[in-house]
C-alpha cells in the first residue's frame, strides 16, 4: 500500500469516509467560514456597530459586508481559476488572501 504525503494533492483531496462527500479540504474552508463568522460575532458583540465607512467603491461597509464581499470575490476567483487554469489551488489561494486583505483595508 502506497503512503500518502501530508499536504499532498492526494491527500487534501481524498474521501473522509463520512455521509457526504468530504475532503480535507473542504472540511478547511468550512472550518474557515465557521472561525471567520464567529470571530466577527464576538468582535461585534464587543465593538457593536460594525465601523462603517466609505470605501473605494462608493458605498457604506461594515466589517460583516467587507467579510461577505471577500468571500464573494474569492469563491468567484477559484471559479475562474478552476475553469481556466485547473488545479492546483495554492496559487488563487494565495490571490485570495491579498484580495482579502484589500478589501478590508479599501472598501
Amino acid at each position: 500500500m502506497q503512503e500518502v504525503v501530508m499536504f499532498s494533492g492526494e491527500w487534501w483531496s481524498e474521501p473522509l469516509g463520512t455521509w457526504m462527500a468530504w475532503t480535507r479540504a473542504t472540511a478547511a474552508f468550512f472550518l474557515f467560514v465557521f472561525t471567520a463568522v464567529t470571530t466577527m460575532g464576538v468582535w461585534e458583540y464587543f465593538s457593536p456597530g460594525g465601523g462603517p465607512r466609505r470605501g473605494i467603491i462608493g458605498l457604506d461597509t461594515t466589517r460583516g459586508d467587507r467579510l461577505f464581499i471577500s468571500l464573494l470575490g474569492s469563491a468567484f476567483i477559484f471559479l475562474a481559476w478552476l475553469g481556466l487554469m485547473g488545479p492546483p489551488l495554492w496559487a488563487p489561494l494565495g490571490i485570495a488572501i491579498l484580495y482579502m486583505i484589500c478589501v478590508f483595508l479599501f472598501v
